[in-house]
Order: structure tokens, then C-alpha cells, then sequence
């Protein structure tokens, strides 16, 4: 998963345009390899058919 993260990391911020100094680059790749572990538990958990979106309150 390291060498696609670099991949991703170097693609993404040539893409967006972003200058990304070299220095920065573990905090960037710890920070994505948190962020991806936390969408990968929110993509395992299975919703019942029947659940419902929670409703928007404004103010």
C-alpha cells in the first residue's frame, strides 16, 4: 500500500496543481493512510434496507 500511496500523493498534487514540498510528504501519507482506514470502516458497515437519512435541521 506505500508505493500506491506515494503514487497517489505525487499524481493527486500534479493533478490539483499543488506544489508539494518533499519535506511534507510523510505527514501527507500518514494523514491519507488514517483518513482511507477511517472511510474503510464506514464503508464496512452494513445499513438495513429500511434505514432512513437523518433529517436537516436549520436554523
Amino acid at each position: 500500500m506505500t508505493d500506491k500511496l506515494d503514487s497517489y500523493i505525487e499524481a493527486a498534487a500534479e493533478a490539483l496543481n499543488l506544489p508539494l514540498d518533499p519535506a511534507w510528504k510523510p505527514a501527507v501519507k500518514a494523514n491519507l493512510a488514517v483518513t482511507l482506514g477511517h472511510a474503510a470502516t464506514v464503508a464496512e458497515f452494513a445499513l438495513p434496507d429500511e434505514a432512513e437519512p437523518a433529517p436537516i435541521y436549520k436554523v
